[in-house]
């Protein structure tokens, strides 16, 4: 579905056209188009295929979606893919990821956007509220584009966080070691969700700052660059909520030892306790002919006396050792 189709003169906007009068505007000098779809039909790529002349290996790449984050140059265009990702608060950090293919040429913009409800009008409108970057072309658009796609990434970590905070309060909560493992493997494939959509990001966006920097993103480096410092600070919390995960699961693995354990004591106790019960009734069934006490008018109570007292004292000692 078509969004919007913005031609733009020497960073500020023209007009807004229709696709079949894409070819009439991107021939003349200082101008580009931004075409914005979501959801694009084979039938709207094929088109803008056509108008552009986009490269048949990208196109199809955004026809079939669900493609690894990455930053492809062909000859004199780019092909940039990236993960969108939005976070419904602390209950659910992580949403199923959309995507954004991205056609960067030295006079064209195409963001086709899938599986995601929220756009990039608010991204539009910041461009065209500076002419002055804007002039740049296509490099800067694409700068904004991955900008805020990124920029959606620092909630998500923050609601990681403040669900992983909430888990640990937990940790040592007596009977909650094992819901809390379950919770923390969750936490830890959301995680993996924005690690799949940052990683490979970060190696992308480094190409359009550093070293052999395509000519479409002359002159917005040093902007390429602030997107590649977010992804690095993205990246470095993953790792770092990474490893406090693998530390609580370790934890909670030895809670839930240390809970069977304390069952296992508890229940060893009480077979202690019965097992003397069991012991000393043993001894007196046995019957034989020369157990005088056994004749003895006092022999019953002492002998319960005598099992009473025996089980008390180890009731004590498994009490004071805290077996009970």
């Amino acid at each position: 579905m078509l969004i919007n189709c913005v031609v733009y003169e020497d960073g500020t906007k023209l007009a807004d056209i229709p696709v079949s009068e894409i070819s009439e505007h991107v021939s003349l000098p200082g101008c580009f188009v931004w075409v914005a779809l979501q959801d694009a039909t084979p039938q709207e790529l094929d088109e803008l295929q056509a108008e552009f002349g986009l490269h048949p290996l990208a196109v199809e790449d955004a026809r079939h979606g669900h493609q690894r984050p990455k930053v492809e140059e062909y000859a004199s265009s780019l092909f940039v893919v990236l993960h969108l990702l939005e976070s419904s608060g602390a209950a659910d950090p992580v949403s199923r990821p959309g995507e954004l293919n991205v056609f960067v040429g030295k006079n064209y913009v195409v963001s086709v956007r899938n599986r995601s409800q929220r756009g990039f009008v608010d991204v539009r409108a910041r461009c065209e509220q500076e002419p002055e970057l804007l002039r740049n072309g296509p490099g800067f658009v694409l700068y904004a584009l991955m900008d805020a796609v990124v920029d959606r990434y620092f909630p998500v970590i923050d609601a990681l966080e403040v669900k992983l905070e909430t888990i640990e309060q937990q940790i040592f909560t007596q009977g909650a070691a094992r819901a809390s493992i379950r919770r923390l493997y969750e936490l830890k494939q959301r995680l993996t969700v924005l690690k799949h959509a940052v990683a490979p990001l970060l190696e992308g966006a480094a190409k359009l700052h550093g070293g052999r920097v395509p000519q479409i993103c002359m002159g917005s480096q040093e902007y390429f660059r602030d997107v590649v410092d977010h992804l690095s600070r993205i990246n470095t919390s993953i790792d770092s909520i990474r490893d406090t995960i693998g530390t609580a699961i370790h934890v909670n693995l030895s809670m839930v030892t240390i809970e069977d354990g304390e069952v296992v004591k508890r229940l060893a106790a009480w077979a202690s306790l019965f097992a003397v019960c069991t012991a000393f009734a043993g001894i007196w069934g046995m019957n034989f002919d020369s157990m005088p006490e056994l004749k003895w008018r006092y022999g019953y109570a002492a002998a319960l006396a005598l099992i009473a007292s025996t089980c008390g004292y180890l009731y004590y000692r498994f009490r004071k050792a805290g077996w009970l």
